[in-house]
């Protein structure tokens, strides 16, 4: 069959099981939109506001579905204003096609009008990133983009297409997606065998799950490998809800605002099993001293995550699905006992704390926490304070229902995201927790809800300053307020309403959970604005460089003074 490339790509991306893209068109792609226009019925665009909401619109879908998600941009301007959507995606390992088009191939290297090199720019940030000059190697580009971005460890792929491969023809032929099998073919059995050895003789074993267990789809095999190992569970902003937040072994989150009984158990455990986490910095806290009384045990899919940031006693590659499956088929039930009581009894004795003295943050996800269900919900956020507080006081019980930007930290993530979150779940109710600062950076994205009526709910935590660095300055820099503070003219009522949204704002607690139920029920957009103190903070913290048992909140400084 003899196609235009345009042609070719769009059945390229139905071969693909693609029905939804996001992006915002331009010259150079004008080919490939009107082969979409053509194909409307079976493709849904969505016009984002700025090619930034589309990357993280896309992001955003795929975290909330699993499958790839796409976005398509112009030359120049347009692709440039892709790569941070890209690197966020690179950082927390979602599969994303990222489709540009760039001048024709007469014109590449000329400094052509919108002419930029996004292959070369985007390939530190990419598994793998495409030009494609001829019509006749489109095809092929195109399904080996989509095996790549969802194969081994998950990533974004970028696909630039010289503007004459989308109108010159070549002969098409349909293909069946290659299926992408688990990733096994390096798991050892016989150091399977010795990890379980050492589980078998550990007096404290502890679990460490990250974001790997939710890609993986491991919530089932870990929960049992868990139970049969009879240990306390921890773990990152990233692998939230691969166990449930609210089993009584779960004891919170790792690290610079992780819970005391994780950071102290961690540091006394004996043994420690590490799922599909790659020791960021923020759990880590001062490396040389991180689990120093552990045996420690990583699962990870990719080899280059082994030794990287903590040294390891020892590791098994592969799907951490298909590890777990291994290791729960070779284990017997243990039982710790006598740790479980031990750290449970630690859990009791230091819960998460705030005031409850005002309106707070902590008390708004409490709420909703309360009001929505947890299997029926999906939690967005942006960078920085409110993302921790959504993280510490929201419960969250299933894979793919936080959705953040970890590795990069995002400011205007989230409201991308839980467009395309949305999107990818129409059955669940998407809602994003923004603070004020991050809300500024994307917020014309709230025309992109309204225009399409996507019923998101933008929950703004307004503090009047950049809250997370703000915390910084207060505690680290002797309180100079540089470049921080907020406090203008902005009405984010008026502002939310003009881009065609329902906007509540709440200023006493009294008022919270009304907003929040007013909001459940429209069928709409809606953005509640809460207006909180502008020096609250984040507790427990550790402080850059310190060890996680310095782990420290707002009494033990009150205790310092």
């Amino acid at each position: 069959m003899l196609l235009n490339g345009s042609e070719i790509l769009v059945q390229c991306l139905r071969e693909q099981g693609v029905d939804t893209i996001f992006g915002y068109p331009g010259g150079a792609v004008l080919n490939i939109y009107d082969a979409l226009f053509k194909h409307r019925d079976e493709i849904k665009h969505y016009l984002t506001s700025h090619e930034q909401g589309a990357a993280h619109a896309a992001d955003g879908y795929a975290r909330a579905t699993g499958k790839v998600g796409v976005c398509l941009a112009t030359s120049g301007p347009g692709a440039c204003n892709l790569v941070t959507g890209i690197a966020t995606a690179y950082m927390d390992s979602v599969p994303l096609v990222a489709i540009t088009c760039n001048v024709g191939k007469a014109l590449l290297g000329k400094d052509s009008f919108q002419e930029i090199d996004i292959a070369g720019v985007a390939m530190p940030i990419t598994k793998y990133s495409f030009l494609v000059k001829e019509v006749d190697k489109l095809a092929d580009t195109i399904r080996r983009a989509f095996t790549i971005a969802k194969s081994g460890r998950p990533g974004p792929v970028l696909i630039d297409i010289a503007k004459n491969a989308t109108s010159d023809k070549a002969e098409y032929e349909p293909k069946v997606p290659e299926e992408i099998e688990r990733s096994t073919e390096n798991i050892d059995d016989a150091v399977i065998d010795e990890a379980i050895k050492v589980l078998r003789n550990a007096k404290k074993p502890m679990v460490f799950v990250g974001g790997g267990a939710v890609i993986s789809g491991a919530d089932k095999e870990l929960k049992e490998f868990v139970e049969k190992v009879d240990a306390p569970v921890t773990d990152t902003l990233m692998g939230k809800g691969a166990f449930p937040g609210t089993d009584d072994r779960y004891v919170g989150m790792l690290g610079m605002h992780g819970t005391k009984t994780a950071n102290l158990s961690v540091s006394e455990c004996d043994a420690l099993v590490v799922v599909g986490s790659r020791f960021s910095d923020r759990v880590t806290g001062n490396t040389a001293n991180y689990a120093k009384n552990a045996t420690i045990i990583q699962i990870d899919i990719d080899e280059a995550e082994i030794n990287k940031n903590v040294s390891v006693d020892m590791s098994i590659i592969g799907d951490v699905k298909a590890v777990l499956e291994r290791m729960n088929e070779r284990m017997e039930q243990m039982y710790h006992k006598e740790w479980m009581d031990k750290v449970m009894a630690r859990k009791d004795a230091l819960p998460m704390t705030y005031s409850e003295e005002g309106l707070t943050c902590p008390y708004v996800m409490e709420k909703l926490d309360e009001l929505t269900n947890s299997d029926k919900t999906i939690i967005c956020t942006e960078v920085g304070q409110h993302q921790m507080w959504a993280a510490q006081y929201y419960h969250y019980t299933h894979p793919r229902t936080l959705i953040t930007s970890g590795g990069l930290g995002t400011m205007g993530y989230g409201l991308g995201a839980s467009l395309g979150a949305q999107v990818g779940c129409p059955d669940k109710r998407v809602i994003n927790i923004a603070g004020d600062g991050c809300f500024r950076m994307n917020m014309n994205e709230l025309a992109t809800a309204s225009r399409y009526n996507i019923p998101i709910i933008e929950v703004i935590i307004n503090n009047q300053v950049l809250g997370m660095v703000r915390q910084w300055q207060t505690l680290f820099y002797g309180k100079r307020y540089s470049q921080t503070v907020l406090n203008d003219k902005v009405d984010y009522i008026k502002l939310s309403e003009a881009l065609g949204v329902k906007a509540i704002r709440v200023t006493k607690k009294e008022e919270v959970e009304g907003a929040i139920k007013e909001a459940l029920s429209t069928k709409g957009p809606v953005v509640i604005e809460v207006v909180i103190e502008s020096d609250d903070k984040v507790f427990p913290m550790v402080a850059p460089g310190k060890n996680l048992e310095d782990c420290f909140d707002e009494k033990d400084l009150q205790k310092q003074q």
